[in-house]
């Protein structure tokens, strides 16, 4: 078996970046070749909508003439309706093969014209693999706010969104209906280079500081795509290698790392740099 995935995130649950990472991995085996071969595993619950036999039937044969991703969805426009959709959920990926064993908590395999073998895993089945006519018509695509990356708001619709939520800042970046893809470490890592506490009410931030978070958004979503994902070519300054609670000694350099709970999520900041 040759493996090609090793995008090194450390979360366990796939952001934005992670998934975008997953989108390219995919485009470069699959886009413009024919599925010669589906294989699953029943599975009534990552299998939403459809059953595991019926999800095959309709995509063997097809051909892949595009990868898309929002937020943390992707799926595969074929040459004929429906299109499969995935949720990686808690570390889901795609692992990518010739030959040798599927891997374990495999769910799919998708075997294209030439050989190559992509299996989605899903370790913990909190992923979701569907079938939908028009992802992004449809729920859960349809129900999502702006994807960052793709779609990020100008600064006055990005405030007019914050003016209409209430709650603490973090809280609200995690909502997947105000922006589609960020999850616990890409917030924390915002709030921590926008001088932000997590803990501060939407309602309590200035229009600088308004600014200065959306700025936050895009550099962080941009260099972490730039990249891959890879967590180790992230900027040794970033909150990111420290947040774990890995380091001891990084808490004395960060000046004092505190560790609480925003949002039903542990959240990793340093309080003598985000007021």
């Amino acid at each position: 078996m040759f493996l090609l995935w090793g995008l090194g995130y450390d979360s366990g649950v796939p952001e934005l970046p992670e998934v975008e990472a997953q989108r390219k991995l995919v485009e470069k085996h699959l886009l413009g070749r024919g599925l010669a071969r589906v294989a699953t595993v029943r599975d009534t619950i990552v299998y939403s909508g459809v059953s595991s036999r019926q999800f095959a039937s309709r995509l063997e044969g097809r051909r892949v003439l595009a990868v898309r991703r929002k937020g943390k969805h992707l799926w595969l426009e074929l040459d004929q309706r429906p299109w499969p959709t995935f949720h990686f959920g808690m570390g889901g990926h795609f692992e990518v093969y010739r030959d040798g064993a599927r891997p374990r908590f495999w769910k799919i395999e998708l075997e294209s014209e030439d050989g190559v073998r992509l299996a989605m895993t899903n370790p913990r089945r909190l992923g979701r693999i569907r079938l939908l006519h028009d992802p992004l018509s449809e729920p859960p695509l349809c129900l999502l706010g702006p994807d960052p990356l793709d779609e990020l708001p100008s600064l006055g619709r990005f405030m007019e969104m914050l003016a209409a939520r209430r709650g603490p800042v973090k809280a609200v970046l995690l909502d997947q209906k105000f922006l589609a893809g960020i999850g616990n470490w890409i917030a924390d890592e915002v709030l921590y280079q926008a001088r932000i506490s997590p803990f501060r009410l939407v309602g309590s931030l200035s229009e600088a500081e308004i600014k200065r978070l959306r700025l936050k958004v895009r550099f962080v979503i941009e260099r972490a795509v730039a990249v891959d994902a890879r967590s180790e070519l992230f900027p040794p300054s970033w909150l990111f290698h420290v947040r774990w609670g890995k380091d001891p000694e990084a808490r004395v350099r960060r000046g004092g790392l505190a560790f609480g709970v925003v949002g039903g999520r542990t959240t990793a900041w340093v309080p003598s740099v985000q007021v």
